[in-house]
C-alpha cells in the first residue's frame, strides 16, 4: 500500500483507534468487492477477526478490517486458492508462532504466481511474432497471404 494512501493517517481518524467504522456499502467502495461478496468473505472465515453488528445487526467495519480485505483481494486476484486463503486467515487469526507457516503459503503461491508469468510470457511472445507476421504483410500489401480458413491452399507462415 502506498504510503500517501488516505487510510495510513496517524491522528486517529484512520480507524485503528477503534472508533471510525465502516458499513458494508463503504467497504465495498474501498476494497472493490460486491456487498455479497463481503458476506462471503465473513462466512468462509476469511476476515482475521470478528465483523462488528450494530445494536440493529448492521455490520460495521474498521480500517484495518479493509486492509486486510485489500490483501485477500489481491490475493485470490493472483489466483490464491481460496482453502489456503482461508488456512491463511486463520493462521492470522491465532496470533503469533506460526509465521513459518504462513511464509510456506506465501511462497507456495508466490511460486505458482511466477510459473503463471513466465507462461504468460511465453502467450505474450506468440501474440507479438503473429502480429509482426500480420504486419509485415499488410505493408508489402499482400494480405491475402494470410491465415484464411475459406482457402484452398493454407500457408503455413500465416
Amino acid at each position: 500500500m502506498d504510503s500517501t494512501d488516505s487510510t495510513d493517517s496517524t491522528d486517529g481518524t484512520d480507524g485503528t483507534d477503534g472508533t471510525t467504522e465502516l458499513t458494508i456499502g463503504e467497504v465495498a467502495g474501498r476494497t472493490g468487492l460486491s456487498v455479497h461478496a463481503l458476506r462471503f468473505y465473513e462466512r468462509e472465515g476469511l476476515l482475521v477477526g470478528p465483523v462488528r453488528r450494530t445494536a440493529g445487526g448492521r455490520r460495521r467495519y474498521a480500517v484495518l478490517d479493509v486492509r486486510w480485505l485489500e490483501i485477500c483481494v489481491r490475493l485470490r486476484e493472483s489466483g490464491m486458492p481460496l482453502a489456503d486463503l482461508r488456512r491463511f486467515a486463520g493462521l492470522v487469526r491465532q496470533g503469533p508462532g506460526n509465521e513459518a507457516e504462513r511464509l510456506r503459503l506465501l511462497d507456495a503461491h508466490q511460486r505458482r504466481v511466477d510459473e503463471r508469468i513466465r507462461e504468460l510470457e511465453e502467450c505474450r511472445s506468440l501474440i507479438a511474432w503473429k502480429a509482426s507476421v500480420y504486419a509485415d504483410h499488410l505493408a508489402r500489401g499482400e494480405a491475402a497471404g494470410l491465415w484464411d480458413p475459406t482457402a484452398e491452399d493454407r500457408s503455413p507462415g500465416a
